[in-house]
């Protein structure tokens, strides 16, 4: 009987390194797309947690601020206490006595960047604070005084009797997310007319 020897193929060394190597090339390359894609979410993620805060801020501020000078015979804005960083504002809504204290607001709004947080402060209420919201990086008032019938308002920093709409900007900084851009930062806006302001009054 004659034995036939069958041939035994398999990899040389050569061909095993070749497939380790585009092995270890795919692999790398899956790990930098996921490990981008999961920076891409978390950054994405804090600018909605931001923009949550922000708006949240916000909201509450522009429903206190539309009401100032309600039941007043001027704005409500007290111009002494109000500028860039702080807003301070009255309103009457229950018909009580500014002089002892029963007016319905008495409302000052503040940054106080110990605690990153927006501060509501009730005279009122007597020392009492409240934190609108927390995680803010700053807040900034601007006004605009409308002079007359005219509707071109001059934007000042700090309110008069003739301002008649103010603009709130809620900034956050964003914190830095390996793989972004660093020092990014999200910044929310809204225009509040002021219900009790002269030139208000005279446009319905």
């Amino acid at each position: 009987m004659t034995k036939t020897k069958k041939s035994q193929a398999g990899f040389s060394i050569l061909e095993f390194m070749i497939a380790m190597t585009i092995t270890l090339v795919l692999l790398a390359l899956v790990t930098t797309l996921f490990s981008g894609s999961m920076s891409i979410r978390e950054r994405e993620s804090a600018k909605t947690d931001a923009l949550t805060a922000a708006q949240a801020a916000l909201n509450v501020m522009s429903r206190e601020v539309g009401n100032a000078g309600y039941g007043l015979t001027d704005n409500g804005l007290v111009a002494a206490d109000s500028g860039t960083s702080q807003l301070h504002f009255r309103s009457n809504w229950n018909n009580g006595d500014l002089e002892t204290g029963t007016a319905g607001e008495d409302i000052t709004y503040y940054f106080d960047p110990a605690t990153e947080s927006i501060v509501r402060y009730d005279a009122h209420a007597g020392t009492t604070t409240s934190a609108v919201v927390n995680g803010i990086s700053n807040v900034t008032f601007q006004y605009f005084d409308y002079s007359g019938s005219t509707s071109a308002p001059t934007v000042v920093s700090t309110p008069s009797a003739n301002t008649g709409r103010i603009r709130i900007t809620v900034t956050v900084n964003l914190e830095d997310v390996q793989g972004q851009p660093t020092g990014q930062t999200v910044a929310y806006t809204s225009d509040v007319n002021i219900r009790n302001a002269e030139y208000m009054r005279s446009q319905y």
